[in-house]
């Protein structure tokens, strides 16, 4: 498995949505580099999803069918849905 480098990473949290750019720099910025080369994984293939998925998601309007990404979804907001 060969994982997208940092700079990429961060160009693909920029966003069409400011709410899931605030969401996603952060946690690249301090949490990515510490992720195991399986979660690092995980959070590309969440980055790869439309926008208004990620944002039903993250906003809690909807929960992602896939469970690592679901999990992926808790480990970024920093908190649990409610």
């Amino acid at each position: 498995m060969e994982l997208m480098n940092i700079a990429r990473v961060r160009w693909a949290c920029r966003r069409g949505m400011l709410e899931l750019d605030v969401l996603f720099q952060p946690f690249v910025n301090e949490k990515y580099a510490a992720l195991s080369d399986k979660d690092k994984q995980t959070f590309i293939d969440l980055l790869a999803c439309e926008d208004p998925e990620l944002f039903a998601w993250f906003m809690g309007h909807e929960v992602c069918p896939n469970e690592e990404m679901r999990e992926m979804v808790v480990m970024v907001r920093g908190r649990p849905q409610a």
